[in-house]
């Protein structure tokens, strides 16, 4: 039986923090960091329930949820978080990603959350960046990048300098 705190993040689509309240979060200077969360449709940022329900695999809805906020196919988001198409339907049957398969969602939106920063809300913007080769990251596409914790952290790296206006 799940216990309260991790109801509120498990399976749950935030009513409140749709793409449109996130944007105006953003673009009102409020960076409180934990939009990625928000754009899998979870309502809170525990960060230790959220590790329980990543271990135990994040509901399919969190993937839906994440397309929809980011506007990214089903397609391109199987192949960022490393998903065979066939299991992706068998996921969806289920109702539950595994546990790998929830911590590279988390570690995408993450990503896709940080690019929103940096461009101040502007979804478009943020998505044409990450799938647009970047010369800082030596020519490389950072979603691709992104497939990797290392690259991962090359790419929020790069986005860290980028927003203190620090050459690349």
């Amino acid at each position: 039986m799940a216990r309260p705190a991790e109801a509120s993040v498990l399976g749950t689509v935030a009513g409140t923090a749709d793409l449109t309240e996130i944007q105006s979060r953003i673009r009102s200077g409020r960076t409180e960091g934990h939009y990625y969360v928000a754009l899998l449709g979870l309502r809170t940022y525990q960060p230790l329930a959220l590790d329980r329900h990543v271990r135990k695999g994040l509901a399919y809805s969190s993937f839906l949820r994440f397309q929809r906020n980011t506007s990214l196919s089903a397609r391109a988001i199987a192949e960022l978080i490393q998903i065979p198409t066939r299991t992706l339907t068998r996921r969806k049957s289920e109702g539950k990603l595994a546990p790998e398969e929830s911590d590279r969602l988390v570690r995408a939106s993450r990503i896709f959350g940080r690019a929103m920063e940096l461009f101040e809300g502007d979804t478009d913007a943020a998505r044409t960046w990450l799938t647009s080769p970047q010369p800082a990251l030596g020519g490389l596409v950072p979603l691709e990048l992104a497939r990797t914790d290392v690259g991962a952290n090359e790419v929020e790296n790069l986005i860290g300098r980028l927003e203190y206006g620090i050459p690349s």
